[in-house]
């Protein structure tokens, strides 16, 4: 606009479809389809990330070492029940069952591997639409270009096509740049954060198990926060 254009010199329908159906239509040929619905699904921590607060979740640990000082570890179901997290709701059963530490640390980061895979997968499908999004672009353009030539005994199709082929390459560069590659980087950011925020999870639980002190404990997991 400031160039002194409009907003709807931005739309056309043609390198929409070849931009926007194309990079569907990459994603799905690439993608299995439980992948792409947990990567839509994942949208909405972009939106409304996780609170990741690694401070209170080393409070909450120390709290669940001082209960199970007390009252031993059947103390800590009333927690289970309490807790929205499965994940951290497993680690606290493994816990109250009586598990051994090693026990313990071996199921939960093998969830823990799982989870962030699961995780990685779908954030990679924003990724790759940032990848295919570009070339869809530059086809369009291509496909744009190709129109001019044909009708270059036509000046009234001319601007048409020229059009399409600048739009397409907009859409492409646009829809990587602006969109999918920094939800795809978000995303990887998130995860990073959750899966650390499990590791100390995980550490604080095999720590109970071995019946450390709740000092001791606080200090360990405090390295986690450097």
């Amino acid at each position: 606009m400031l160039k002194g254009s409009t907003v709807g010199a931005l739309w056309n329908a043609a390198a929409f479809v070849i931009v926007f159906a194309g990079t569907a239509a990459a994603l799905l040929v690439q993608t299995q389809g439980k992948v792409l619905r947990h990567a839509f699904k994942m949208l909405k921590m972009i939106y409304r990330p996780p609170q990741h607060q690694p401070g209170d979740l080393i409070s909450r640990i120390v709290g669940w070492s001082e209960i199970s000082r007390r009252q031993g570890l059947l103390g800590l179901e009333p927690q289970i029940e309490a807790e929205p997290d499965p994940f951290v709701s497993k680690g606290l059963q493994l816990l109250v069952d009586g598990g051994e530490p090693e026990a313990i640390r071996s199921v939960l980061e093998v969830d823990l591997e799982t989870r962030e895979a699961i995780d990685l997968a779908g954030a990679k499908v924003y990724e790759m639409a940032g990848i295919y999004s570009p070339t869809l672009g530059i086809i369009g353009a291509v496909m744009g270009l190709m129109a001019v030539m044909q009708n270059l005994a036509d000046p009234s199709k001319l601007g048409h096509g020229i059009a399409a082929a600048f739009v397409a390459t907009i859409y492409g560069v646009a829809l990587a740049n602006l969109f999918m590659l920094p939800m795809a980087a978000r995303l990887k950011g998130l995860i990073s954060k959750q899966t650390r925020m499990r590791e100390i999870l995980i550490e604080g639980l095999v720590s109970i198990a071995q019946g450390d002190n709740p000092r001791q404990i606080e200090a360990r997991l405090q390295g986690y926060l450097a």
